[in-house]
């Protein structure tokens, strides 16, 4: 089951104020004093960010701007092959800066005309309710560090790329935005924390990590696959099964690999369809619903 933590590295402030980004042992950066350094201080901007004022400007590094240039141009070369058409026009029309790292104001201003979301900064990890409580107010939590430049192509956590390249490419497609909006109603009905645990594997398994048919091939929607180099070259390999949202919301899986198992839509109609339906409906009775479906049909 979804377990969001495991996507972020812990951030702390000392009694002195001081923040700290807790790395795993496993990270890239993890024996980089200087990166780490700038993680603190990149999340300290975003924690002391106070909503109604203007949004912390990272001045990002040449090696940071580096990052952004060499991850943008791979994907932007994979996106055309390999995601559906209704994400490669929302990336026409979105049309973000592939010479530097744009600034989240700046994604803000160029979602603003399409579907009206913005861009506000999350020093990490954002509790679930409030994370997908706020797609309702058009609202979007995201990072604004950069992964570690030894590894321009592999992030161990979601970082910019993911929270741009990934979701505010989704975020430029009407359709997609509208879906994101009936996220934040539906997380808002929720009273418990399974319902709530049901709810995250469904947006899982469709907005972070969805494939679609289109025209004989399946392509993706994911914001996981459109902002991951390795994993979108894999996706097709996966076993594919029926867009299901009971499925999805019990089946088991490890956020931390390549997923071996997506569920596969028939048309970006049929995604609005099913999600809409469940985003609409779904309240904390759901998974027991659910369960229940599944052990009479077995």
């Amino acid at each position: 089951m979804f377990t969001e933590a495991q996507l972020y590295s812990p951030v702390t402030r000392s009694r002195d104020g001081d923040v700290t980004v807790h790395l795993s042992d496993e990270h890239p950066g993890i024996n980089d004093a200087e990166y780490r350094a700038r993680r603190n201080a990149i999340a300290a901007l975003a924690l002391n960010y106070q909503p109604g004022t203007g949004i912390p400007h990272v001045n990002y590094t040449q090696a940071e701007q580096d990052v952004w240039r060499t991850v943008s141009a791979e994907l932007n070369a994979k996106h055309q092959r390999l995601a559906c058409t209704e994400i490669r026009d929302a990336a026409a029309a979105l049309a973000l800066p592939t010479d530097h790292v744009p600034q989240l104001d700046e994604v803000s201003d160029l979602l603003a005309p399409l579907t009206g979301f913005s861009y506000i900064p999350a020093a990490g990890l954002v509790p679930l309710r409030e994370f997908f409580g706020s797609f309702a107010d058009r609202t979007f939590h995201a990072t604004q560090y950069l992964r570690h430049h030894s590894a321009p192509l592999y992030t161990p956590e979601p970082d910019a790329v993911h929270e741009i390249i990934g979701h505010a490419t989704q975020l430029a497609s009407e359709r997609f935005a509208a879906l994101y909006v009936e996220v934040g109603a539906a997380i808002s009905r929720l009273e418990t924390e399974a319902a709530v645990k049901f709810f995250a594997d469904v947006f899982w398994f469709s907005l972070e990590f969805g494939v679609v048919r289109e025209a004989g091939e399946v392509r993706c929607y994911g914001a996981g696959l459109l902002s991951s180099y390795g994993e979108i070259e894999e996706f097709r390999d996966a076993v594919l099964r029926p867009l299901d949202v009971g499925a999805m919301g019990t089946i088991d899986y490890d956020i931390t690999h390549y997923q071996p198992v997506l569920f596969c839509a028939e048309s970006v109609g049929h995604i609005e369809a099913v999600l809409g339906e469940f985003f609409t409906t779904i309240d904390d009775e759901t998974p027991s619903r659910y369960s229940y479906s599944a052990k009479s049909a077995s």
